[in-house]
């Protein structure tokens, strides 16, 4: 669960990197994403998990990511490596583990004792059961260090059958159910990948939507993609003269419930808004 005593962290770009790719470690040491996730998983062959394990936890150790924060995406704990992954990352240090394919709460706990807690987790919805046991997952917040939903849309997609398209319609329910049971829960809260790497409209577009839908951020497998993603889920010039303009009238009327801003009905919720915004853009870089 995210911490409400600190300032929000931006987690606009979520980097995948292959664990076992040296050089786009080494480059991604350098981009101007938010968060990095070594992967174990769909990035690596099954001849190489042990190899591309213990290739992450040098990595980690070797530091050098400066202010973004790092995570590794372990294998599900249905496979042969899942566990010794989440050991090896809690041992190593890592701050976040990422869980593929988490369907039940249950999961969550189980990864959650493998680490003893001292690792956040973000658990990816990429499944119709996933899908339907939203409420349950991010309830399991209370009790482990659940942090995030991450939408797994390729995945998704292919288990309903569906033919997503550039507007993603057929996927609108899912994308509305993480970011519903992410805020319930206080979580944290991730679009999923867009694979078209030379669209760079669609890619725009498609960041756009994730934004407009509630998500903190977008998981990328490009470092093309992240300038997007970063102008996507940044507060806007006029989002944040609207949040300035709301705290600076609950300033001269402390006790007021509701007032008149920009000519519109404003509420102490939207003052809660309002701060937020302001506190995300002076995170940002």
């Amino acid at each position: 669960m995210i911490s409400q005593t600190e300032p929000p962290r931006p987690r606009r770009s979520v980097l995948y990197t292959p664990a076992v790719n040296a050089r786009a470690v080494d480059k991604a040491r350098t981009l101007p994403c938010d968060v990095v996730v070594l992967d174990l998983e769909d990035a690596v062959g099954r001849q190489a998990k042990e190899e591309a394990r213990a290739q992450a936890v040098a990595i980690v150790t070797a530091g050098g990511f400066g202010r973004r924060e790092l995570a590794v995406r372990c294998n599900g704990l249905d496979t042969p490596w899942g566990a010794a992954d989440l050991r090896a990352v809690a041992a190593a240090g890592v701050k976040i583990a990422v869980l593929p394919k988490i369907e039940t709460p249950q999961a969550v706990l189980d990864a959650h004792a493998l680490t003893g807690g001292a690792v956040r987790l973000w658990a990816m919805v990429e499944t119709c059961p996933a899908v339907l046991n939203l409420p349950a997952l991010a309830a399991a917040a209370g009790a482990t260090r659940l942090e995030g939903l991450m939408v797994g849309s390729n995945d998704l997609a292919a288990q309903m059958r569906c033919r997503p398209g550039p507007g993603r319609e057929p996927l609108w329910g899912a994308l509305q159910a993480t970011v519903t049971a992410a805020r319930a829960f206080g979580l944290l809260a991730f679009d999923g990948t867009f694979n078209d790497i030379a669209d760079e409209a669609g890619l725009i577009a498609q960041c756009r939507q994730g934004s407009d839908f509630g998500f903190d951020g977008k998981t990328l497998i490009h470092p093309a993609q992240i300038d997007a993603a970063n102008q996507a889920f940044s507060p806007a010039p006029e989002q944040l003269a609207w949040a300035r303009r709301v705290i600076e009238a609950y300033g001269a009327q402390p006790a007021a419930g509701v007032l008149k801003v920009d000519g519109r009905m404003t509420e102490r919720l939207h003052l809660e808004e309002a701060r937020r915004l302001v506190a995300l853009a002076d995170e940002i870089l």
